[in-house]
């Protein structure tokens, strides 16, 4: 009779590749695993540095723009108020009107005279009232604006 030989099973698999807690493996251990994808950390951080630079960037162009525009009105009234003063501190010999324009001259004796006529007016009269420093309008607020 034919002797039958012992089954002996070998697993194929090498033992050092074999875990005793699969779950505990960086890669799947079998087909039906989900895929375990390794994080690229400097990949991320570069990524996100972009995007944070990009945003910084742009809220900080937003800033400068609004400062800029507020350091444009800052420079608007300090001008209204200076010639705001000088008109204040100027011969006027009428009632300002708001909201209707006037003219601002020097005189010889360095005196500013406010005036209902425009240089063009007074090169066709007459008198000279001194150097023409600007036309200006009264505000409802009683500053003066620069009409330009």
């Amino acid at each position: 009779m034919s002797q039958k030989k012992p089954l002996i099973k070998v697993n194929p698999i090498d033992a050092e590749k074999v875990s005793e807690k699969p779950s505990a493996l960086e890669y799947p251990h079998h087909v039906g695993s989900a895929p375990i994808k390794m994080n690229n950390e400097t990949a991320q951080r570069s990524s996100a540095m972009t995007a944070m630079n990009l945003q910084t960037d742009q809220q900080l162009i937003q800033i400068k723009s609004q400062m800029e525009l507020l350091a444009k009105q800052v420079k608007e009234i300090q001008e209204r108020k200076q010639i705001s003063q000088w008109i204040y501190s100027a011969k006027i010999r009428f009632k300002p009107e708001v909201n209707h324009i006037y003219h601002l001259y020097l005189n010889a004796d360095n005196e500013h005279v406010l005036s209902l006529i425009s240089p063009e007016e007074f090169y066709s009269s007459q008198r000279n009232l001194g150097e023409f420093v600007n036309s200006v309008k009264l505000m409802g607020d009683h500053t003066w604006q620069i009409i330009k």
